[in-house]
């Protein structure tokens, strides 16, 4: 069953079609990867399902419910929770108190950056915190601040802000950006256990076809602003006009 469904979206910036007539479909409970080279239209796209953009044309609806015209946080409170190519974390405060500011959100609907003063002697968001750092593999770093994190736990931390407010759908933008090998890898390490372990739906734009052969179960190509092709990551590898036109150089490359 899909909890995702978009229909026919078209998107215009001026002269230039970045979106036109886009169909996709996302499974309940799967990992679906959206590619495709710079301007085929993914972070447009993506942009369209969290509310920072308004399609022209179309239809963008999750379980059920059209998110058009929605505020992005109204949106985060449906239950979608979006993660950027540079990871949205407060530098100057530490992992503990990243950690609290969604955990307070959660409870009391408010995503306040002064959440951290006002959960002082509240033991449930302060427990809601520390599960989540325990889950993540960053309770020694409780004490750190952000700013000092390495790539790979500065993502770790933003994804695990991401989860403490229990979304359905995780929306991850070039969630490896910028990465060594290592960290992708323990990138990769964590996603699969935040699908093994959760009732989660996950859509990812990846320009790394080793992280996206790795975890996707359904992937759609975008040409221009148009899906060429969405199926299996065994038939895309295999589909001429997607090695062709994409994959080549990324696959020899991954």
């Amino acid at each position: 069953m899909a909890i995702l469904e978009v229909k026919n979206v078209g998107k215009r910036f001026g002269g230039l079609q970045a979106l036109s007539n886009v169909n996709l479909s996302v499974v309940e409970n799967s990992v679906h990867a959206i590619i495709g080279p710079n301007g085929a239209g993914k972070s447009t796209l993506l942009n369209c399902l969290v509310g920072k953009l308004i399609p022209d044309t179309g239809s963008v609806m999750f379980d059920g419910q059209s998110v058009l015209g929605r505020k992005p946080y109204e949106i985060n409170q449906m239950g979608i929770s979006r993660v950027f190519q540079t990871p949205e974390i407060f530098g100057d405060l530490t992992v503990m108190e990243n950690m609290l500011i969604p955990c307070f959100a959660k409870r009391d609907g408010a995503f306040e950056m002064n959440a951290v003063s006002r959960v002082v002697g509240q033991r449930d968001v302060i427990e809601k915190a520390e599960e989540m750092m325990e889950e993540m593999r960053m309770s020694d770093k409780r004490h750190m601040h952000a700013a000092s994190l390495s790539r790979g736990d500065k993502r770790r931390l933003e994804i695990a802000m991401c989860l403490a407010q229990d979304p359905r759908l995780l929306l991850l933008d070039e969630p490896t950006a910028g990465m060594a090998r290592a960290d992708t890898n323990n990138t990769i390490d964590l996603l699969k256990q935040i699908k093994e372990e959760r009732d989660i739906t996950i859509a990812i734009i990846e320009h790394d076809m080793h992280v996206v052969f790795s975890l996707a179960e359904r992937i759609t190509v975008l040409a221009q602003g148009t899906p060429l092709v969405e199926d299996t990551p065994e038939r895309i590898k295999g589909h001429p006009k997607v090695r062709e036109a994409y994959l080549g150089e990324s696959q020899d490359a991954a």
